[in-house]
């Protein structure tokens, strides 16, 4: 959670108990705070067609407590009866009717005037890595690169059970949200994104990606995708501005043992067996 943004909508909420605000008040209130924490308070990123279904029930939830009874509907409504019957409030009336037809006409004229450009075809799965990444201050090779942990497999199994623990710990409580409980790419989140999350389950993408390929693609996220990859209108975010080091390596650690596959061997490795 972005603890700023969890204080800030927490001491809006405080100075309106503060100032004994009216019901309607406490509804805008509600409903703004909701978006606020949806939309900014997370530090991974939601998806926007999932805040728009979440806000959807947040708006019906606030309409039927707000008309559940008399009393309630009577408090909503006085102060929008003194707005439009009061002349001291003649100006602000005038204000707001000029200014929700503006805001609904500058939404219409914003998303007409984005951008049109053709999607870059053909769109590959799995693009072309760089031969090394920057990742927290450090050069981590790609092509010639290990998993740092891998050799603990065999030198020090307890150890690596460790890691793999540690990165199944890391999966469910980052990535099982789009990529799913059995890493199949059906999580929560999935049927919002397009594409949808990588499926690991399947038998045909562990095998054929290299873990320093997995390491860039985890730590880099939808925006390091290159242009061959491109559109990538995921929310995959860039791991390595939430994840340490040790723990994308662990994750995929995990990926592999929970599937029971093994990564993909490297050229070089290859070509000298």
């Amino acid at each position: 959670m972005n603890i700023l943004v969890v204080v800030a909508v927490v001491a809006a909420f405080g100075l309106l108990r503060f100032r004994r605000a009216n019901l309607l008040l406490w509804a805008i209130a509600w409903w703004a705070g909701i978006y606020v924490l949806l939309r900014f308070g997370f530090t991974i990123p939601i998806p926007a067609s999932v805040i728009s279904i979440y806000m959807g029930i947040v708006s019906l939830a606030i309409l039927a407590y707000m008309s559940s009874s008399q009393e309630r509907r009577e408090e909503v409504s006085r102060p929008l009866i003194r707005l439009m019957t009061e002349k001291r409030y003649t100006a602000l009336l005038a204000a707001t009717a000029i200014a929700i037809p503006a805001l609904a006409a500058a939404n219409v004229y914003v998303k007409l005037n984005v951008p049109l450009e053709p999607p870059f075809f053909p769109r590959t799965i799995h693009p072309a890595s760089p031969s090394e990444i920057r990742v927290h201050d450090k050069t981590i090779p790609i092509d010639a690169g290990d998993n740092p942990f891998r050799q603990l497999e065999r030198s020090n199994p307890e150890e690596f059970r460790r890691h793999v623990e540690n990165g199944r710990q890391v999966y469910y409580r980052n990535c099982v949200f789009c990529h799913g409980d059995n890493l199949g790419g059906n999580g929560m989140f999935a049927h919002a994104l397009n594409p949808i999350p990588t499926n690991f389950a399947d038998g045909q993408t562990l095998p054929n990606l290299s873990e320093t390929f997995l390491f860039w693609r985890i730590s880099k996220g939808g925006p390091g995708m290159p242009d061959e990859g491109a559109p990538w209108d995921t929310a995959m975010p860039a791991w390595e501005k939430f994840l340490k080091e040790e723990e994308m390596w662990d994750v995929i650690l995990f990926l592999y043992d929970f599937t029971g596959q093994r990564p993909a061997v490297r050229a070089l490795e290859a070509a000298h067996k």
